[in-house]
């Protein structure tokens, strides 16, 4: 990559990590502009991964006062997590790499339509956390297990949007403050794409150069989403998220 391209990467991942932390997608800034430099479609997506973990880490970090008293919960929903990120990332390296460029764009508009749909998602689920008559297990029952395992499955293997699932699913299932299950979503998400980093650096081929770039961007990020991402603009950042993700749709089909 140019210096151009490198400081390009550098930004993508500055970007990803604020938006991760405030709502999750940031899959979709980063990998199409790896795409967009010539890594090749798993080894961009593998390296997108292990660059995004310190962003990751660094949100949590911004949101260790909202997890705070959440142990338990952290543990239990942490497992279904980590089995459906270890799941998710051996199918990524298991099924040929044809049929990753064949379910990705399939992935990403169904990414996409979460993002424009958070909206009515995030109403629905104030009306269901507002009704004071429905009866929630603290840990949101086997059900928001099940759901978990399969959304750490998704973002083992792909990820793009994998926060946007997990605040919804949240939202739904456990009665508590929205901002700190934003935390907790963090927090899962972390567990999901850590476990998937650590598979992809034993197996996988991965651009070391790309994901450093996306590393250092993505903790810069990270703490801007926890301290700031709160004043902006939902509308602005739904649309860069849309617009970006069908750069990539196009990308993957046409090219």
């Amino acid at each position: 990559m140019t210096w151009l391209e490198q400081i390009a990467v550098f930004g993508a991942g500055i970007a990803a990590g604020g938006i991760n932390t405030i709502v999750g997608s940031g899959t979709l800034i980063t990998f199409p502009v790896l795409l967009a430099f010539g890594l090749p479609p798993v080894t961009a997506n593998v390296s997108n991964t292990v660059g995004l973990v310190p962003g990751a880490i660094s949100g949590v970090h911004g949101y260790r006062r909202e997890l705070a008293g959440q142990r338990a919960r952290l543990l239990r929903l942490g497992t279904a997590s980590l089995l459906g990120g270890i799941t998710g990332a051996v199918l990524l390296l298991v099924l040929p790499p044809d049929a990753f460029i064949a379910i990705v764009p399939v992935l990403i508009i169904v990414a996409l339509v979460l993002v424009v749909v958070q909206p009515r998602l995030a109403s629905w689920v104030r009306r269901r956390r507002a009704n004071d008559g429905a009866q929630v297990p603290e840990y949101g029952g086997p059900v928001l297990f099940v759901a978990i395992f399969a959304t750490g499955v998704y973002g083992g293997y792909f990820g793009a949007a994998q926060g946007v699932l997990l605040i919804g699913l949240l939202g739904v299932f456990v009665h508590d403050d929205i901002q700190r299950l934003n935390g907790l979503k963090n927090a899962l998400a972390l567990l999901v794409n850590g476990v998937s980093a650590l598979i992809f650096i034993v197996i996988a081929d991965v651009d070391w150069r790309a994901a450093a770039l996306i590393a250092l961007g993505s903790i810069i990020g990270g703490q801007l989403g926890a301290r700031m991402g709160r004043r902006l603009p939902p509308v602005v950042l739904r649309a860069v998220i849309v617009v970006v993700g069908l750069i990539a749709v196009i990308r993957l089909v046409v090219f």
